[in-house]
């Protein structure tokens, strides 16, 4: 057995296992406070929601273990099962041209993936989400959805998987430095074209009407400095009852997007406390920060993998007979996350930090006691456990406890 081999097994089982301990941790934290409200919370959230809240946790990290298994077994089918050989060898039989042969590999993988991902989706969103009351997707929606999106990432994959196999086979050993080039001008490309063109296929954008949530907003974005294309009413709630607020696109193109369910739910001075957080954001330059870093990982990647890419044993280690572009890239882009989860803990950091950041932007133009309202109330509506693990939290989410959260609003303010 290659040593390749043996490496990717170990660091699989050991991804496994960690993310297998830290869910059940989680769940047995989650069900040992499931009787008591937290007592920062006890006049806004009541035993019956915060139970709620409880078992809606317990049934996703519950439904995300038959995840974990569907997937590890799936990327090991794929591997050293000799599913994505399996899948080159077929397609030779066709005599396509080499490029076009490595395209339709890539694509063939990607929709034999996303088929076997279909049915744990339906499962979330017809059965979990519907049991707790948020899903309002219909079976037309959800088929449309998923016919759209497969559409879309054919139309934008295949020119993107083009350009990358063609740079990997014409431009030497340096292919990859051009590959990478040619993603970060695809990724920028996409944040223009997302908000306008892309996010409309799938949800309904409506300026925000005249009246005084709109003064509210027009207001806190003048104190923030932040110059938008617009604002949006996002129909979220035609798909689920959880509430959102965000803003997308760069330079002249950003847009402030805010769900229906969010601008039903909160008082103007609320929603504008969320959106001066998510301005802060933007502000204190997070945004650019992490696209940055983003495209400095990448580099690093693309580089490692255009080492990988001229070493046999790292096809053979793999599953895979026969050396070509389609099997590099789709092989370090299937196994590089097993290699690279115990980075996960340091980016949630990061991310955690950012999110306090923001809050006390927030704090400064807008006011830390409507902030903490809203997102009482965005916890209690989204059913978020307000008991979290402390090292389920430290190596998996991205914005802080909401008992530690509201209590750092509340120092700030």
């Amino acid at each position: 057995m290659h040593k390749l081999t043996i490496f990717f097994l170990i660091m699989l089982a050991l991804q496994v296992t960690i993310r297998a301990w830290l869910a059940q941790r989680q769940l047995m934290a989650v069900q040992a406070h499931r009787g008591a409200v937290p007592p920062a919370f006890a006049e806004a959230v009541s035993l019956a929601d915060h139970m709620r809240a409880a078992d809606y946790t317990a049934s996703k990290l519950t439904f995300g273990r038959l995840e974990l298994a569907v997937e590890t077994l799936l990327l090991l089918g794929i591997t050293l099962g000799g599913g994505f050989n399996l899948i080159d060898q077929g397609l030779r039989h066709w005599h396509l041209p080499a490029l076009w042969h490595g395209v339709a590999c890539l694509i063939c993988l990607a929709f034999g993936m996303s088929l076997v991902g279909l049915p744990l989706s339906a499962h979330a969103t017809f059965k979990i989400e519907a049991h707790f009351g948020f899903n309002r997707t219909t079976l037309r929606i959800f088929v449309t959805d998923t016919v759209q999106a497969a559409l879309l990432t054919l139309a934008l994959g295949i020119p993107l998987l083009g350009v990358l196999l063609a740079l990997m086979g014409a431009m030497g050993s340096l292919w990859w430095l051009y590959a990478w080039a040619a993603w970060v001008l695809f990724t920028v490309a996409i944040s223009f074209a997302w908000p306008r063109f892309i996010a409309p296929l799938f949800n309904q954008f409506k300026p925000l009407e005249p009246g005084a949530l709109r003064d509210v907003v027009e207001a806190v974005m003048q104190r923030c400095g932040f110059a938008a294309d617009g604002v949006f009413i996002m129909d979220g709630s035609r798909r689920s009852a959880h509430g959102n607020a965000y803003f997308t696109g760069i330079g002249r193109h950003k847009r402030i997007v805010l769900f229906d369910t969010l601008v039903d739910r909160l008082t103007p001075l609320e929603v504008e406390a969320v959106l001066a957080h998510e301005l802060g954001h933007f502000r204190l330059h997070h945004v650019r920060i992490r696209l940055l870093v983003t495209f400095a990982l990448s580099f690093f990647g693309f580089a490692l993998l255009g080492y990988a890419a001229g070493q046999a044993e790292f096809y053979t280690a793999l599953g895979v007979s026969t050396k070509s572009t389609s099997a590099a890239l789709a092989l370090f882009v299937l196994v590089i996350p097993v290699f690279t989860f115990i980075l996960e803990p340091i980016a949630s950091y990061f991310s955690r930090r950012d999110e306090y950041a923001a809050d006390r932007f927030a704090v400064s133009h807008s006011g830390g006691a409507a902030l903490a309202r809203a997102l009482v109330k965005l916890y209690r509506d989204n059913a978020s456990t307000l008991t979290p693990d402390a090292w389920y939290c430290a190596w998996n989410n991205s914005h802080p406890p909401a008992t530690d959260r509201i209590r750092a609003l509340g120092n700030h303010a």
